[in-house]
């Protein structure tokens, strides 16, 4: 999860939602991504999407047996349907998204029993570091928006 935090600040710095993400494989390191979809005008761009699609060309394989996810929020309904598509084993995520989040917040689509592949979902992992950096960039962005323009 660590990983998966430098990689959300690497989002941060380039002025997307701190969000990351990394594969991982028998102990090594597939893939990693942080949110994009600003930067490259793409909806899909997550960071779970970046970092599966990394390790899917990197595998050469669309699917990702004996992977997990790591990522520092619980992934939305679209991340989450990629995730189970892909085939992983376990996802963990670190802080809830009370607005978005398909591991339980709003939904839990990986408990949906009718669907044909079931990925065990931890969450909570570092989740006071990943939610402290998504409210400091809110924070930092909030100011911004306060700030007059220069003259």
């Amino acid at each position: 999860m660590q990983l998966a935090l430098l990689e959300a600040r690497k989002g941060w710095e380039r002025g997307e939602v701190p969000v990351g993400a990394v594969v991982v494989r028998d102990g090594e390191v597939i893939a990693t991504g942080f949110n994009q979809p600003i930067g490259r005008h793409d909806p899909t761009a997550h960071a779970e999407i970046v970092a599966l699609r990394a390790a899917a060309e990197k595998l050469g394989n669309y699917r990702l047996p004996g992977c997990e996810l790591y990522v520092t929020l619980e992934p939305c309904i679209m991340c989450s349907g990629a995730m189970m598509h892909a085939r992983l084993a376990r996802v963990v995520y670190a802080a809830v998204d009370p607005k978005t989040g398909a591991c339980g917040s709003v939904l839990n689509l990986f408990a949906e029993e009718r669907l044909n592949h079931h990925t065990e979902v931890v969450g909570g992992v570092m989740a006071d570091e990943a939610s402290s950096l998504l409210k400091a960039f809110f924070a930092e962005r909030r100011a911004a928006a306060r700030k007059p323009p220069a003259a």
